[in-house]
């Protein structure tokens, strides 16, 4: 009976020497925990240990760390260790799922003697549970962090109180170490959102500098040819202005206008257009110096500031520019020919200020277009500009109403046998403020505000009233009238003329006069018109030939019937070697295509000789007359017939 009371005296010396090295072993494992978490920041490592050592202090198979995420909503498996915890390890799931939430939400660990403190229900729903899983809260400072769960114990059997007891007093441990080093990685993370604002921040800064340099120069600079536009000249023309006014300086500003830009456009495209606009500054580039401010005013306008340049000196480099234009521009292997014409105004003589000095220079410009000269100092005597060009416009539409335009007509005469049997009609405006308004000048104004069409409509109508009481008188006469390329193009144009009931009877006796650059326009449409025309007996003469752009190929197709030499080119014929030449290939030409040749512009009676050795056919200018009124006309023919 002693020994069998020695024998359980030491037994339970056994145990509690084993329970003691158990004991000791734990506070062994809890410090050694504590001391390599204490200086973790790292949190994927804060996990691994914790969840390494959490499942030896409790010998469970898996042991897994779900964290409440910030929505507190869902919660993720942030580490884990043993059976299957690779698999588990990042999945989110919801609170209201599974023992997790009844821990958050009861804000005390779950074990199998919690079964004791539920009712017959919950007991019932969590009893299958509770033997294998043992789940202790996570308890930050200030908020609830998740918590550590031991999943089936190794050996099999549940996990008893001294489980719990355990891992609750490792979860206090490790809770703060855990805390501490989320806050690390929200700090970390912080730096690195920071990091990253900054860089898209600096980025952003450096896209809106980019952005502002390239508004600034959008609104500073032409996109096509990179010259200075409008607002930076008008800028750079005040402060020169302000500068030349203070020191008493005097310079000149030039207005360059391309011919027939808008052609080179529809028949080419803007793309071939914005081409020969880069080249044409190119050039001009070239041949001007720094102090010189060349700007692109929009469309075909070019403006141009010359530093102490006087009247001479203005001419002189208007005559060089337009010189820059003489060789023809190789678009994609397509030669184009471009001619321009020059305005100047010279400060102070022809003005004190911007608006007044870009009015003369602009006025200078169309008379130098009307005149066909390429050049045009503005004339203060010539100015019939005030009021504006607004004014004007109502000022036209108010003479088609009333009637206010006049026909004067130009002969053209037979070189063989001095006959005239044909005349040009040439519209005439008298203003009562402006006086005689140049034809350039209100033809522009016309086209510019469609009202081209129903002023050639009147050209037409008056011509016929005027060939029919020519026949009434037993007179052949002819009249040419000048078609723009806008009310030629015009689809409504055919319409017109098929209600002109007159044509029947005179339509022979009806000339139109086409410019060569229509040729730019759509060839087929053109060719149906025209075909149309002279099926209504109306004849056809290409007005300013030698200027444009003339095809052979196209000419010889198109129904016309005579060409008219431009006049810069019989001008100056008996002066230039070249004009020559140019005049008699242009009849040789026009004979090889069975084509008329009339020469416009004969002023001597020289040019009048070797027109007629030359063969040409008819000619017309000051030398036989100017165009003149109905009247003039009547007296001079009753002349020539006597």
């Amino acid at each position: 009976m002693a020994d069998k009371g020695l024998r359980a005296q030491v037994a339970d010396m056994q145990d509690l020497e084993q329970d003691l090295h158990h004991r000791e072993a734990e506070v062994e494992l809890l410090q050694e925990t504590f001391s390599e978490i204490g200086s973790e920041l790292d949190l994927e490592r804060v996990f691994q240990i914790v969840a390494e050592r959490a499942r030896e202090l409790v010998h469970a198979q898996t042991l897994l760390i779900p964290l409440l995420d910030d929505n507190c909503e869902t919660y993720t498996y942030r580490g884990g260790a043993g059976v299957n915890a690779d698999e588990i390890v990042g999945e989110s799931l919801p609170l209201d799922f599974g023992i997790c939430g009844w821990v958050w939400r009861h804000k005390k660990a779950w074990w199998r003697g919690v079964l004791d403190e539920l009712n017959d229900q919950e007991r019932n729903d969590w009893e299958k549970e509770a033997g294998s899983v043992i789940l202790v809260p996570l308890q930050g400072k200030k908020h609830f962090l998740g918590g550590i769960a031991g999943i089936n114990k190794r050996g099999g059997g549940d996990f008893d109180r001294r489980d719990l007891n355990m891992l609750s007093l490792f979860a206090s441990i490790v809770s703060i170490a855990i805390e501490n080093a989320m806050a690390v990685q929200k700090i970390e993370e912080a730096r690195k959102l920071t990091e990253n604002y900054q860089m898209q921040l600096q980025r952003l800064n450096r896209q809106l500098i980019e952005s502002n340099r390239e508004l600034e120069y959008l609104s500073l600079y032409d996109t096509v040819t990179g010259l200075p536009n409008r607002s930076l000249f008008r800028d750079r023309f005040s402060q020169h202005l302000a500068l030349a006014q203070t020191q008493a300086e005097h310079f000149a500003l030039l207005l360059i206008d391309l011919n027939n830009f808008k052609e080179i456009n529809e028949t080419l495209g803007h793309e071939r257009g914005d081409q020969v606009l880069k080249d044409v500054a190119r050039r001009f580039q070239i041949y001007l110096d720094g102090k010189n401010i060349l700007s692109r005013l929009g469309g075909n306008e070019f403006a141009l500031l010359l530093p102490d340049a006087d009247r001479s000196q203005s001419l002189e480099h208007a005559a060089r520019l337009l010189q820059q234009l003489d060789a023809p521009f190789d678009i994609d292997s397509m030669p184009i020919a471009v001619s321009a014409n020059i305005g100047i105004s010279l400060f102070p003589e022809h003005g004190n200020d911007i608006s007044t000095l870009l009015r003369h220079t602009d006025l200078a410009m169309f008379r130098a277009k009307s005149g066909k000269q390429g050049i045009s100092l503005y004339d203060p005597l010539a100015d019939h500009s005030s009021p504006s060009m607004l004014t004007m416009t109502a000022d036209l539409r108010k003479a088609l109403e009333n009637d206010e335009f006049e026909l004067h007509y130009q002969v053209k005469v037979h070189l063989e046998d001095g006959r005239i049997d044909s005349v040009e009609a040439l519209g005439r405006w008298h203003h009562p403020v402006r006086g005689q308004v140049p034809p350039s000048l209100f033809i522009h104004v016309l086209e510019q505000n469609g009202m081209i069409d129903r002023y050639t409509h009147w050209v037409i109508e008056t011509a016929i009233e005027q060939i029919s009481a020519w026949r009434k008188q037993q007179r052949d006469i002819r009249i040419a009238v000048n078609i723009s390329t806008q009310t030629l193009m015009n689809p409504d144009f055919k319409i017109y003329l098929e209600k002109l009931d007159a044509l029947a009877d005179i339509g022979s006796n009806l000339q139109f006069e086409i410019t060569e650059n229509l040729f730019l326009s759509d060839y087929e449409r053109l060719c149906e018109t025209l075909s149309y025309i002279r099926q209504l007996g109306i004849t056809l003469s290409i007005d300013d030939f030698g200027t444009g752009y003339s095809s052979l190929g196209r000419l010889k197709k198109l129904p016309v019937s005579e060409l008219k030499i431009d006049r810069s080119f019989i001008m100056d014929m008996d002066k230039s070697a070249d004009d020559e030449i140019i005049v008699l290939s242009t009849i040789e030409l026009a004979y090889n295509l069975g084509l008329k040749v009339v020469a416009e512009g004969v002023e001597s009676e020289k040019t009048y000789q070797r027109l007629l050795e030359m063969g040409c056919d008819m000619v017309q200018g000051f030398l036989i007359s100017k165009a003149i009124p109905i009247e003039k006309l009547e007296q001079l023919l009753l002349d020539r017939e006597n």
